[in-house]
């Protein structure tokens, strides 16, 4: 028996060239998941919070099981698009180092929250917040350097300004080990100290943090994003725990 054998067209090189193309150019425009973690940092220890596609692994601040709403994931990033409120990761972690980018809009404010309690009415009441901002044209700039981006929210300003024109990505560093913290930007190591030493305790009682007991006391805690009603945006979210 003779069985037919059915041809495949024939596409000219042209043809075949611009399918490739389009094929390719598609693979482009879809963020990949959990591709932040570079070889060399999976050898490390670090693993991704964001895989790029969906908000899986977080949730509202206080909404644990309720779907999350003001944040959406857009072209392998997670943005700030509309009031929702902080996004906070299921996880809690204590001694850590976290490695996000951000992108801030122009006048915009937002914030990185760390060993935050979801027993507070609100994050900033127990969580320390590395700062997220438009220096020059947020107003909170001009209230001192310890409002500024990578400073230690209203206690220590960034030893030096290393944060990239509005608009464009930024790498940020967080180190927490027992005590010590380190906050660093593009690169550059912006400011340390020891959290319950007397320059804290100093620090935090001639703040507005004073009136709040559980501020920068737990020891674990959520990693949080803050909605501070502008548009933000984070990507390459990664961590490995110390």
């Amino acid at each position: 028996m003779i069985r037919s054998v059915r041809m495949q067209p024939f596409l000219p090189p042209m043809a075949l060239c611009i399918l490739l193309a389009c094929a390719t150019s598609a693979s482009a425009a879809r963020p990949a998941a959990s591709d932040s973690v570079s070889a060399a940092e999976r050898r490390e220890g670090f693993v991704s919070l964001f895989d790029g596609r969906s908000l899986r692994g977080w949730h509202g601040y206080g909404k644990s099981g309720q779907p999350v709403q003001g944040w959406k994931a857009v072209d392998g990033a997670l943005v700030r698009t509309e009031a929702g409120g902080d996004l906070v990761s299921d996880k809690q972690y204590g001694d850590f180092e976290l490695r996000i980018d951000w992108k801030i809009s122009p006048g915009g404010n937002s914030g990185i929250f760390y060993r935050g309690s979801e027993s507070e009415p609100q994050i900033y009441r127990s969580a320390i917040e590395y700062q997220v901002l438009d220096n020059d044209h947020h107003p909170d700039g001009k209230n001192g350097r310890d409002r500024w981006a990578s400073a230690l929210y209203g206690l220590y300003p960034p030893a030096k300004v290393a944060n990239r024109p509005v608009g464009e990505w930024n790498q940020t560093r967080i180190v927490v080990r027992g005590d010590h913290v380190e906050h660093w930007l593009n690169g550059e190591k912006v400011l340390e100290c020891t959290l319950g030493s007397p320059d804290w305790k100093a620090r935090v009682a001639a703040s507005k943090f004073k009136d709040w007991p559980s501020f920068g006391v737990a020891r674990r805690g959520v990693i949080g994003l803050q909605d501070h009603g502008d548009s933000v945006s984070y990507r390459n979210i990664r961590i490995r725990e110390l």
